[in-house]
């Protein structure tokens, strides 16, 4: 299996803006949903965003509703966040990862395949 390869991270300060980007080619079209997860320092991952293969059915977290956006290029099999309006606490490693055939929610332990991450950090 071809992995996922997270890019777009990198150090902003708060209110600033980045845009992730998930390059996931060589995936199949068993692929039912792209995710952006995310994982703080002694904290458990958590859902950021989730995309369906349709590209427009979206699942938000509550405390990046209005600030981040996901997207997919179908063209190019990726997967993309904007991320504006920053917040210190936004700081994390940002993975990507893709669901099969029936995933359609936000619980990492359903995704099959992930990406190393990127890390994201905004400072006060």
């Amino acid at each position: 299996q071809a992995p996922l390869v997270e890019s777009g991270g990198g150090l902003v300060q708060a209110g600033g803006s980045l845009k992730l980007s998930c390059a996931a080619s060589g995936r199949s079209l068993r692929v039912n949903a792209m995710a952006w997860f995310r994982q703080a320092p002694g904290k458990e991952r958590e859902s950021v965003a989730v995309i369906h293969w349709n590209g427009q059915n979206t699942i938000y977290a509550d405390f990046v509703k209005g600030r981040f956006t996901i997207s997919r290029v179908k063209s190019n099999n990726t997967v993309y966040l904007q991320m504006n309006g920053l917040k210190p606490e936004d700081t994390a490693v940002y993975y990507c990862a893709t669901g099969l055939s029936g995933v359609w929610n936000s619980s990492p332990k359903s995704y099959d395949a992930w990406g190393q991450g990127t890390q994201v950090t905004v400072s006060s």
